[in-house]
């Protein structure tokens, strides 16, 4: 599988990242271990996770997906052959968004603990924190850095003018800045990456591996209709994407994936993995024949034509 450098970091990952939301949720332990097998057997190599998956689900409390990631891994003894992306600063109890240095320096233990591991490759923080400066966040990473208990530090859910100014405030106090920008962004949610946000990035060679890269499993065309939301666990989330547009949307991926003898999942990831500026796509899977169809998606190759017909019906 043809790697991709992440940014400016020295980490390369294949241009689709396993995601670990389900680790936990909707895929137990023995199921998870399968897909990640599956999925790192097939030379792909970076999964992403964070502290607080899947703290939403019943009975859970945050941890499940990291606890799974590190039991794989030391069942495995394969942690050098795999690119660790978590995150920090969502709710985990303590009532809000937290990037301050006390919390991070709690927070990485625990996830360190939870990994079995003694480094995490690439620590986001998960969610803007307006509480906390960008000088203190960073700062904390910098403490993280020179203990090793990371190697690269990113960011998810920052607009050009957040990012803007925590790398300013970066370069201003010698701190490390982030490497790596984890927005939403797909076919549909488009918007809030394309134009000034994507400039940003491509101008400072910042790595992007974007989330909700099926738009919440709508644009594997599965969910057509407010009949076809029971097929998941996830299908209400889909419900907000069923109009006009949607539909367009998924008639154009219906025609693009006739052509190329592949799944519509396959083609909304391509389209994302040829985006200008763009490392990788994050996808989950709960089943081995998706974690093919991940695979599959990965070496897929549009052409002009496809790219722009998927353009025409998604602007």
């Amino acid at each position: 599988m043809q790697k991709r450098r992440l940014g400016q970091t020295d980490l390369s990952i294949a241009p689709l990242v396993l995601g670990g939301n389900v680790f936990g949720w909707t895929a137990d332990e023995k199921t998870s271990f399968d897909l990640l097998d599956r999925f790192v057997g097939a030379g792909l190599n970076a999964i992403d996770t964070a502290d607080s998956y899947s703290r939403w689900a019943p009975g859970n409390k945050g941890g499940e997906s990291e606890t799974i990631i590190g039991k794989w891994m030391k069942s495995r003894g394969n942690r050098d052959e795999v690119v660790v992306i978590t995150k920090v600063g969502s709710d985990m109890g303590q009532g809000r968004k937290d990037l301050s240095a006390a919390y991070i320096e709690k927070a990485i233990d625990a996830s360190l603990r939870r990994l079995q591991t003694d480094v995490v490759d690439l620590y986001l923080s998960h969610w803007p924190d307006p509480t906390t400066p960008y000088e203190e966040t960073l700062g904390a990473y910098q403490t993280l850095l020179a203990k090793g208990k990371i190697r690269h530090v990113g960011a998810s859910n920052l607009d050009a003018g957040q990012l803007r100014a925590a790398l300013d405030v970066a370069s201003l106090r010698g701190l490390p800045r982030y490497a790596v920008l984890q927005p939403e962004y797909n076919l549909y949610d488009r918007a809030s990456f394309d134009g000034p946000l994507r400039d940003l990035c491509m101008a400072e060679d910042i790595g992007v591996i974007t989330y909700f890269s099926l738009a919440k499993g709508f644009l594997s065309g599965k969910y057509r209709s407010d009949a076809d939301l029971g097929k998941s666990a996830r299908g209400d989330d889909a419900k907000d994407y069923l109009n006009a547009r949607g539909m367009r949307i998924l008639a154009a991926l219906d025609a693009v994936s006739a052509r190329h003898s592949a799944k519509q999942a396959e083609v909304a990831l391509a389209w994302v993995i040829a985006r200008p500026g763009v490392t990788a796509p994050i996808a989950s899977a709960t089943t081995l024949d998706q974690v093919d169809s991940l695979v599959r998606a990965a070496s897929l190759k549009l052409s002009a034509d496809d790219i722009a017909e998927l353009d025409s019906a998604s602007a």
